[in-house]
């Protein structure tokens, strides 16, 4: 049966691997060869599960945002990731690894984090399980994310601001693989998106797949079925995507559409649509789509939205792009602003830059009456409200 599942060696299609310095070899190879038995174990599960529903507060809402339905002329469900502790679906991960990490023996966590999601969260399991917290962060979003770096530091984490290339989550991520290369045998590497080298996409994925669980459940219970007819999510790296649309990949009657950032427009030179403007490369660790100029450079993507100007793409979203499983639409800042306001002005809910993206696609896809559509909302607008002031519509 075709799947578009990640297969045994660690690649979705083309795309995926392990491509790592010698140094990390072994590092890697450990993690491949235990997360598996980890994740599938009994004691894991039930202290992941009872951590997402007591410490995270899962499940997550379904809600049929009913003035949205309206305006587009379907049936609209919003699956309210916004509404986990730290505000967004990275704490899904976070808490999944670090329990991976304890049962591994590390006892140093290190992290990337764009947005400042992923680093939040990071410090937050690390404060829960007692760990030492690195968090490497571009010096552009440690400006642009200052609310989150003062969590981050509340709750015990050090936070590095990156000063190479235009210090954003590209950056921040190189600065965190140099770390790991130094300090193999202690530090576990928290990756926060479906990136980097296997078994990261594929484990990153799993740990999220419990968002496209809940809508399973939750729309066998509000529609008497348990799949809709898109699936709808924003991607950077595409970690909440991932788990979106995890449990439906297969399921071919299930359209999906997924989108990545345009910025000032994809032909702007100011854009990370990595899908569309991307060539076959290695990033981080991994065979996917890349930003890059004629001479193989990676190029500096571009977004309003620190969590989406990553200048690669987790490789299973490449693979749904490459095989048309999945529709890419580019969204650029001022659909992104546009929808985020409309959100906010129609349903009470103010999202995440980031899920903002989602929401512009909603006018670019041709909706029937019948319709059932859900859409992921990563997380909540707290961090964004600088941008959305100063760009008010």
């Amino acid at each position: 049966m075709k799947t578009y599942q990640v297969n045994e060696n660690g690649y979705y299609g083309e795309f995926g691997g392990a491509y790592v310095p010698e140094i990390l070899h072994q590092c890697v190879e450990d993690l491949q060869k235990t997360y598996l038995e980890v994740l599938e174990s009994e004691s894991f599960k039930q202290e992941y599960d009872q951590l997402l529903r007591d410490y995270v507060g899962r499940p997550s809402p379904l809600y049929l945002a009913k003035r949205l339905s309206e305006k587009y002329g379907c049936k609209i469900y919003l699956k309210r990731e916004d509404l986990n502790h730290t505000g967004a679906h990275k704490i899904n991960n976070t808490i999944g690894q670090i329990l991976l990490a304890r049962r591994m023996g590390k006892t140093r966590i290190i992290a990337e984090t764009g947005a400042g999601q992923h680093g939040v969260a990071t410090a937050t399991v690390c404060a829960l399980m007692n760990m030492e917290c690195i968090v490497y962060m571009g010096k552009t979003d440690v400006e642009r994310q200052h609310a989150n770096v003062q969590k981050m530091e509340m709750l015990g984490a050090t936070v590095i601001p990156v000063t190479s290339g235009n210090m954003t989550l590209k950056d921040a991520t190189n600065e965190a693989i140099r770390d790991w290369c130094c300090h193999p045998s202690d530090t576990y590497y928290i990756i926060g998106s479906t990136v980097g080298p296997h078994p990261y996409p594929d484990m990153v994925a799993r740990l999220q797949s419990v968002i496209s669980e809940e809508i399973k459940k939750q729309l066998q219970e509000k529609e008497g079925r348990d799949y809709p007819d898109y699936l709808i999510a924003c991607v950077g790296g595409g970690s909440n995507a991932a788990g979106t649309i995890y449990h439906y990949l297969d399921e071919e009657r299930v359209k999906i559409v997924l989108a990545e950032a345009g910025g000032k427009g994809i032909y702007s030179g100011m854009s990370a649509a990595t899908i569309q403007l991307g060539k076959k490369g290695i990033i981080h660790g991994a065979r996917t789509l890349v930003m890059q100029s004629e001479d193989g450079q990676i190029e500096e993507p571009y977004s309003i939205s620190a969590g989406l100007d990553y200048p690669g793409i987790g490789p299973i979203h490449a693979n749904l792009s490459v095989t048309h499983r999945a529709q890419i639409l580019a969204v650029d800042d001022d659909e992104a602003l546009d929808a985020a306001y409309e959100l906010t002005k129609l349903e009470g809910i103010i999202p995440a830059l980031e899920s903002a993206h989602a929401l512009g696609t909603l006018s670019k896809v041709d909706f029937k009456p019948e319709d059932i559509v859900v859409l992921t909302v990563s997380g909540r607008g707290d961090k964004d409200m600088d941008t959305y002031i100063t760009n008010k519509r």
